[in-house]
């Protein structure tokens, strides 16, 4: 098993290297990493100007862009063949419920889930890398266990792509895994503002709302109660359930679209 290795909280994390080296007994695995924290980026990618590739020490290659930006290159330039799984983390702090659709860590496995290959996120529910290692076992359990639904080859089936939340628990003291779906936020909070040196005003962008729904079934309740939560994602945006909506919508009121008519 061929493992590509990113993460959102540079190349120098903790959780990247325990993820390495928890990783690196059952697999061939390749890190390519951002060089600096890109925590919120996303999916986002760089074209506006170069990005370079280096090398540290402990042989981990880094990219100067987002973590999108690393897996994207490495598939598409970088490595010889493609792997047969893309992990990401782990990361420091959670990525549950509308924080999934700013993770830079979900960001770099979707990018690999983009190009067909299956791929999971991994993150530790609080910040400071507490017992760090469990989360590393506990992420190599899982990527042996999800290897026997690997693909033989990349592309010859359908990629799947995981969000995985740890809590900061010993090994032993970490519940069964629960499949859940994400939960909710409130609306963040309000933006700060600060002066500048110069007299400008400065804008920080406030913390996440508080949580809105975490009911039974959400990863929210599930990492709450010890237990670690994985929720199946997907790309599609389709709102599939409004299209009859909105086709009765555009059919009564829409406009002449598409036929030159006002």
């Amino acid at each position: 098993m061929k493992i590509l290795i990113c993460n959102d909280d540079g190349y120098q994390a903790t959780g990247i290297e325990a993820l390495y080296q928890a990783l690196r007994g059952v697999a061939d695995v390749e890190v390519i990493a951002p060089e600096y924290n890109n925590s919120a980026k996303s999916n986002a990618l760089t074209l506006h100007s170069p990005l370079y590739l280096q090398q540290a020490a402990n042989g981990f290659r880094y990219i100067n862009g987002t973590p999108a930006d690393c897996v994207h290159i490495a598939l598409t330039g970088l490595l010889d063949n493609p792997p047969d799984l893309v992990v990401s983390g782990i990361n420091n702090g959670a990525n549950m419920g509308d924080d999934t659709i700013y993770s830079g860590t979900v960001g770099a496995a979707m990018e690999g889930y983009l190009f067909g290959i299956p791929a999971i996120a991994f993150s530790q529910v609080e910040k400071g890398w507490e017992h760090i290692e469990a989360a590393a076992e506990t992420a190599k359990r899982l990527v042996q266990h999800m290897a026997r639904f690997l693909p033989e080859k990349p592309g010859m089936a359908p990629p799947w792509l995981l969000n995985v939340n740890i809590p900061n628990l010993p090994l032993e003291q970490l519940k069964p895994m629960r499949l859940c779906r994400l939960g909710r936020r409130h609306s963040a909070e309000r933006v700060i503002t600060q002066q500048s040196p110069r007299g400008e005003t400065m804008y920080w962008i406030g913390n996440a709302g508080a949580v809105k729904d975490d009911t039974e079934g959400t990863d929210f309740h599930a990492t709450a109660h010890g237990h670690v939560s994985v929720t199946p994602l997907k790309i599609d945006l389709t709102d599939h359930e409004a299209l009859g909506y909105w086709a009765q919508a555009f059919t009564a009121h829409g406009p002449d679209l598409g036929t030159g008519g006002a």
